[in-house]
């Protein structure tokens, strides 16, 4: 089989179930100790850079569902796969893997489409990686030569009157802008009780951050500091709503989602917004050095 869980280590007798809790507090560089989801990513990544010296390695897709950490893509002559972290998987997804011969069976995911496939690795679990090397050698080798350069795309740009569209979970399709205009359009499309959130969100921050900037970026209003960056942006789910601290590792305590260098976010369901909690963070937030596109 290509993927080989790991065996459980037995426990020796008479340890203990639980550590001991820690009686100072958490470290500011606790969030790089990494988990078995970035572990993971970082050895593909190392099997990947191997298999081809040519591959080229940079992160798109930044914004705040992904707490603007965006997504690893490798490509040559084309994009060749990309890394995705999940809770419970690490998601490999070749882009053009349906036409790559798979002999040792290591797609196991995204099976039904006629381009895509992907590789789910799970906790405890190891990709042969001969065999993957080889994968990734073929998907370089199917992308061929460099297409030449030609015209560039146009682009699509929205209409004047076109109405608001909600995507995936409800967020609402707001074109970037800066100010506290777009930022009420986007919060007043927002559907249901999240919309409520949403207002109560922009409150609690214009109140403990009165010189608050504002502005709508990939679809989600951006709270920052004139000539010191951006601090907190929020992104509506279907069941919840996703407030993200670009600096969240140096806020305390720190916010619970996250596993990334820097973001972390917490998940807001309905009734369910502690707001002193939430202005400490904002006010502490609002004070560090902001992140900047």
């Amino acid at each position: 089989m290509a993927l080989k869980p790991k065996r459980s280590e037995p426990k020796a007798k008479g340890a203990s179930r639980k550590p001991a809790p820690s009686p100072s507090p958490r470290p500011s560089n606790a969030g790089s100790v990494r988990d078995w989801r970035e572990e993971t990513l970082a050895r593909m990544r190392t099997l990947i850079m191997e298999a081809d010296p040519g591959m080229i390695e940079e992160r798109k897709w930044r914004k705040p569902s992904n707490a603007m950490e965006g997504v690893p893509v490798w490509s040559h002559n084309g994009i060749v796969c990309t890394g995705e972290v999940y809770t419970k998987v690490v998601k490999l997804t070749f882009a053009r893997g349906a036409s790559i011969p798979d002999l040792s069976r290591l797609f196991n995911s995204s099976l039904e489409g006629n381009m895509r496939r992907a590789i789910d690795i799970h906790e405890g679990e190891k990709v042969d990686a001969g065999a993957f090397m080889a994968l990734v050698k073929a998907a370089v080798a199917q992308n061929g030569t460099p297409a030449k350069t030609g015209a560039k795309a146009k682009p699509i740009r929205a209409r004047k009157d076109e109405k608001v569209v909600l995507l995936s979970g409800g967020n609402p399709q707001i074109a970037k802008a800066d100010g506290d205009a777009p930022v009420q359009a986007y919060i007043a499309t927002i559907p249901g009780w999240k919309r409520d959130l949403g207002k109560r969100l922009d409150a609690l921050i214009v109140r403990n951050v009165p010189n608050v900037r504002k502005a709508v970026k990939w679809n989600s209003p951006f709270y920052g500091i004139e000539g010191q960056g951006w601090f907190l942006s929020f992104h509506v789910f279907t069941h919840y709503v996703k407030v993200s601290f670009f600096r969240g590792t140096s806020l305390r305590p720190v916010p619970p989602g996250g596993t990334g260098k820097d973001a972390r976010w917490i998940d807001i369901h309905e009734d369910d917004l502690d707001e002193a909690q939430m202005a400490s963070w904002i006010k502490q937030a609002a004070a560090l050095p902001g992140w900047v596109p």
